[in-house]
């Protein structure tokens, strides 16, 4: 069948059927929140994850709710990196939740991704749209910080990159961020390091290495001031509780 015969069809029997797809003012409402990160916004224009409204793309009910839960997830990632957030975080995001979506087999449970996904996107852009109050320079140089947390970023090399003088740098980020610029950079790197724990099975002297450490010893010092746990210990304490969730999940 041709796409215009199809066409045809399909709009006539959704006619006699009464059956209509979600408004397109209602949709950019939504999406414009999330972009905004308006938490309250989202919750009054927020919809569950049903049929009704979404059209059906696939005659098994499961499939149709992945498809559409995607698209969702596909939507939400372009609409923040127009609001701001990083084009590799947005990205990274998306696959994430794609991922659990391809592999989740309940109704129930894609509702709960589309539920999780909306918020995680909406609590990003809640910050971002708090750290437009920063100048130019700052901006600036907390992106660098993201994009060079592996390769062990200075508060010198992120000066000449702004064509400022650290001491200046230290200043502004001080005045604007609340913080100092190093402290900064190492509660970055720590919460990498956590991750990395969590989420996966390198040893912590690799991770020390990654995030460029001097040293074990001094990886293991700096952890444990910022977490209150050795990595060994937050490995422990955290890589189990998740793997177990994980697997209760299955």
């Amino acid at each position: 069948m041709g796409i215009n015969k199809e066409l045809s069809h399909r709009e006539f029997f959704q006619r006699e059927n009464d059956i209509h797809h979600s408004p397109y003012e209602k949709e950019l409402e939504f999406y414009s929140a999330v972009r905004e990160g308006d938490l309250d916004a989202v919750k009054r224009t927020y919809t569950p994850l049903a049929v009704e409204g979404y059209g059906r793309i696939s005659e098994d009910s499961i499939r149709n709710l992945r498809y559409h839960l995607i698209i969702t997830v596909a939507m939400l990632a372009r609409f923040c990196i127009e609001g701001g957030l990083s084009t590799e975080t947005a990205y990274t995001i998306s696959d994430i939740y794609i991922n659990k979506i391809d592999v989740c087999q309940t109704e129930d449970g894609l509702r709960e991704l589309h539920k999780d996904v909306i918020f995680e996107y909406t609590k990003r852009m809640k910050r971002v749209t708090a750290g437009k109050a920063y100048s130019k320079h700052i901006l600036t140089c907390i992106d660098l910080i993201y994009d060079n947390i592996y390769k062990g970023v200075r508060v010198g090399e992120l000066a000449d990159e702004l064509g400022l003088t650290p001491q200046y740098l230290s200043k502004l980020f001080k005045k604007e961020v609340g913080v100092n610029i190093s402290d900064f950079i190492m509660a970055k790197r720590i919460n990498a390091a956590e991750n990395m724990l969590k989420f996966s099975d390198y040893d912590p002297i690799d991770i020390a290495n990654y995030l460029c450490f001097s040293s074990h010893s001094h990886f293991i010092s700096c952890f444990k001031k910022h977490t209150g746990l050795t990595p060994k210990q937050y490995r422990e304490k955290f890589f189990r509780l998740n793997w177990t969730s994980s697997q209760a999940n299955e």
